[in-house]
């Protein structure tokens, strides 16, 4: 295959290609159906020229056998005048237009089959028209169906890539680790709160600890250690003297006996 085929070759794929790319199924079947129809209007301008065609060689082939007839008849009129020469002659042209309509009525022979054909074609024509017709909006809504379903799989498609689509799951992502950081900050929070009141409660215990054992050093009696309820209940109620004096002369009279 020589280098310029192959040239030429590419360049009509190439040229095919495009135009394929380019035809639109709804405008290409209007076209058609128009086309079609141009079409069945110049068949039936054919099959009218032909018709009016057979008509008239229909015609001249009555008026040569009417011609034909009347020749013969001058003939008869001759001889009966005998008038042979004359006889002759119109049998001469007598034979003429024999031999015309004869010819005539040859070529109006194949003229009908011709408008037959035609007519044929006419009828085809118009039927393949008609169910175009019937065929065409159902084509287009297909195609149309089509279409939109291939722009929709494209849409999907790119739902991946497109830059609307990442910009909206970074913002998810983001209000996600915003969400999280601020359920981080409030355990956080929560924590240091709950240690601080630990802390403030268990206070008093280290206190009375290190007061008792200084206590305990100096060689001077502790003083006792409520429980914290206790302290709690000591700070809510007042305690009566008339309640405490029996039990402190008791004390003393244990110590004395020690």
């Amino acid at each position: 295959m020589g280098f310029f085929d192959r040239i030429s070759r590419l360049v009509r794929a190439n040229a095919n290609a495009a135009i394929g790319g380019m035809e639109d199924p709804s405008k290409i079947l209007d076209q058609s159906v128009e086309d079609m129809q141009a079409d069945l209007v110049k068949l039936r301008q054919a099959v009218a020229a032909a018709i009016a065609s057979q008509k008239r060689i229909q015609n001249q082939a009555e008026q040569a056998e009417a011609q034909a007839t009347t020749w013969y008849e001058r003939a008869e009129l001759a001889m009966r005048k005998q008038e042979e020469e004359l006889a002759r002659e119109a049998l001469s042209r007598r034979k003429t237009y024999q031999e015309t309509a004869s010819a005539l009525n040859t070529q109006l022979q194949s003229q009908a089959g011709q408008v037959e054909m035609l007519k044929k074609s006419l009828v085809s024509l118009e039927a393949k028209i008609a169910q175009a017709k019937t065929k065409k909006d159902m084509l287009k809504a297909r195609a149309q169906a089509a279409q939109a379903q291939v722009q929709l799989q494209s849409a999907v498609g790119n739902l991946g890539t497109n830059t609307s689509m990442a910009a909206f799951e970074r913002m998810e992502e983001k209000v996600q680790t915003l969400e999280a950081r601020s359920q981080a900050a409030a355990e956080i929070a929560g924590a240091d709160l709950e240690s601080q009141f630990a802390a403030l409660e268990g206070g008093n215990d280290v206190a009375d600890e290190l007061a008792a054992l200084k206590q305990r050093i100096s060689g001077a009696p502790a003083p006792a250690a409520l429980p914290a309820d206790t302290k709690r209940a000591a700070q809510l109620e007042p305690v009566k003297v008339v309640e405490v004096d029996p039990e402190l002369e008791a004390l003393k009279r244990s110590i004395d006996k020690l």
